[in-house]
This record gives structure tokens, sequence and C-alpha cells, in this order.
């Protein structure tokens, strides 16, 4: 809501009344600048004091919209997965004739229209405790990071406000990371096969690895995805509250849901644009020894990003880019809209200030 304040005065006699008039002038301007101060500080405090809604809610939520915005974006995300792969057993003459159209037909005529969502069931139950993990994780670390000296005051200064966010998210990430990992392995081999079928389902693909290559066969790549967890999330953190601020400073009147959708998307591509390297590194490191296969990078995370630029140059690192900035804006808004519907519909409140 608004604030507005108004001061009239009224002075009497003849004499006085130039005098009063200029001295109203300076009240008013005065009161006007206290009025606008006052505003922007019951709006913040208002934006900080809103309406605490259940944890169960704000879980089951955000594990809703994640799920749909996977479903949804299933396809794009496995032609990402596909053209990220591509290089580990390819020669550079078939690296050289790939395109999204063409992969996406392929799959088609030999695997079926449903074969998109191949993996679609293991992102799901993914997806659901890594979000729970996530929120659960983030109000801890935040909360202890609150207690530590100059950052206990964080609400007064935007600069520590960001700090812990930052910070809080970061580790929030690693350790929802961590802690689901295999489920994100499990689904990256699923995705990644074609026409030889090796892993059956989620729990044959469990117990393949761990006989082919034991328990820390499950945690292959781990470093990678760690390694982008964090600047992933501090970038996407970042560039969105910066774009939502300065779009709401030069057009105040444009709709909340907008504004969040569109500083999303672009936040979500900005992320993309600088992990995506790791991303495809974290994804070929997953599939070191899958089905038997001989291993291709020998000499870990950095020896993995030299065999890449060496073998199939810099442009390399970026192989499946495309779909993947496909993929991004609609996820984006696919997971913010189902989040505040879930979330309306279970607390049974709507937002329509």
């Amino acid at each position: 809501m608004q604030t507005e304040a108004r001061v009239g005065v009224v002075m009497e006699g003849g004499g006085q009344r130039a005098l009063a008039s200029s001295h109203a002038v300076a009240v008013d301007g005065g009161v006007r600048r206290f009025s606008q101060a006052h505003h922007q500080r019951t709006r913040q405090q208002g934006l900080q004091q809103q309406p605490q809604i259940g944890t169960s809610v704000h879980l089951l939520a955000g594990g809703v919209a994640g799920a749909v915005s996977k479903t949804c974006t299933a396809p794009l995300a496995r032609l990402t997965i596909l053209f990220q792969v591509q290089g580990m057993h390819s020669d550079v003459a078939t690296l050289g004739k790939a395109s999204m159209w063409r992969e996406a037909s392929r799959i088609v005529y030999e695997e079926g229209f449903r074969a998109f969502w191949k993996g679609n069931l293991v992102t799901i139950a993914h997806r659901l405790p890594y979000s729970s993990i996530s929120f659960y994780a983030f109000e801890r670390y935040k909360h202890f990071l609150q207690l530590v000296p100059g950052l206990h005051r964080h609400r007064e200064y935007v600069s520590a406000d960001v700090c812990v966010g930052l910070i809080a998210g970061g580790l929030a990430g690693i350790t929802a990371a961590s802690m689901t990992y295999p489920l994100d392995l499990v689904r990256t081999r699923l995705a990644a096969q074609t026409k030889t079928i090796y892993y059956r389902g989620i729990s044959h693909a469990l117990y393949a690895i761990c006989r082919d290559e034991g328990i820390k066969g499950l945690y292959r790549g781990l470093g990678a995805t760690l390694l982008g967890v964090g600047p992933s999330i501090a970038i996407s953190f970042s560039v969105y509250e910066t774009l939502k601020s300065r779009w709401k400073l030069q057009r105040p009147r444009d709709s909340a849901v907008f504004v969040s959708l569109a500083c999303g998307s672009l936040s979500g591509i900005a992320s993309s644009t600088v992990t995506f390297p790791l991303d495809l590194v974290r994804r070929r490191m997953q599939l070191e020894g899958a089905a038997g296969r001989a291993r291709v990078y020998n000499s870990g995370l950095f020896g993995a990003f030299r065999h890449i630029v060496h073998t199939e140059g810099f442009h390399g690192l970026y192989r499946g880019i495309l779909p993947e900035y496909y993929k991004v804006v609609p996820g984006v808004g696919i997971v913010f809209m189902t989040y505040e519907t879930v979330k309306s519909f279970l607390s049974g409140t709507s937002d329509d200030d």
C-alpha cells in the first residue's frame, strides 16, 4: 500500500501572508521529502514482514513447480544432454553435421516421441528432495550467518543482505547437490541412452553402477557439479536483483509478474552462459565408464577441460547451449507460475495486490 501525507496550513493576516506562504512551501517540501522517505521505509518493511507461509507449503509448492517445469522442458533438456556428450565418442565429421532439428528427428524416428521424456521420472525423483533440502538448508545457513558479527544487521544494509543471500544460497545448493547427486547421475545416464539400452530403470541403474564401478561411481563428476553450483546461484541472484531493482525504478507501474518473469529469464540465460562449460564437463564425467565403455578423461576435472578444448576447440565447451537457452526462458516462467498457483491454493490466499 502507498502512504501519502498531506499538510494544509491556513494563515490569516494581510501583512504576514507572503512570509507564511513561503514558509508553507518550505514546510510542505520538507513534509514531502519526509513522506517519500517514510513511504520507502514502510514499503521495505512491508516486503520484509509479509505473512509467513508454512514450511510444508513452500516445500510442496517448490517441489511441484520444479517437477512440472522439468516435465514441460524435458525434450529440450534431453537434446542438451545428447549434444553435450557427443564429443566423447564421436569424430569431427559427425560433430560437424549435428543440429537440433536433425537430432530431434532422429529421436522420433529411432526411439519414438516418448523418448524425449527418457529419464524424466528420475528427474522428478531428484527434484523433489533437492528442492526440499535446498529450502531447509538455505533457512538454516541464513540463520547461522545472521549471527556472524557484521552481518547481524544485514536488513539495514543492502550489501550485507546480498552477501547473506549469496553465501546461504551457495551453501544450500552445494548441500542439496551433494545429498541428491546419485539421482542426478542416473538421470544423465538414462537420458544419454539412444538405441542401445543398458540401464533399464532407476533401480537397475543404481545397482549396475555400484556393481560395475563401485559406490564411488555414483559420485563421478561431483567436483564439477559443486564447482558450478555456487557461481550459478550467485550469478542468478545478482543479475535478477540488479535487473529487477533498475526495472522497477524506471517503470514502477509494470506488472510484478511480468517483471519477475523477464528478469528471471535473463538471469537464467546469464547464469547458463557462464557456467555451461562446467555443466558440460559434469555430464561427460558422469558418463565415464557407463555401460562398460572405455574412459576418455583420465586426468581429472581440469584435464577434461584441456582435452575438450584440444580435440573440439573452445566452442566444444558450449556444445548444446542453444537448446539450453530455449529451455531456460519457458522453464523459469513455468516454475514461477506453478509455484505461485500451488502456494496460493494450499495457503488459501491470493496475491491480488
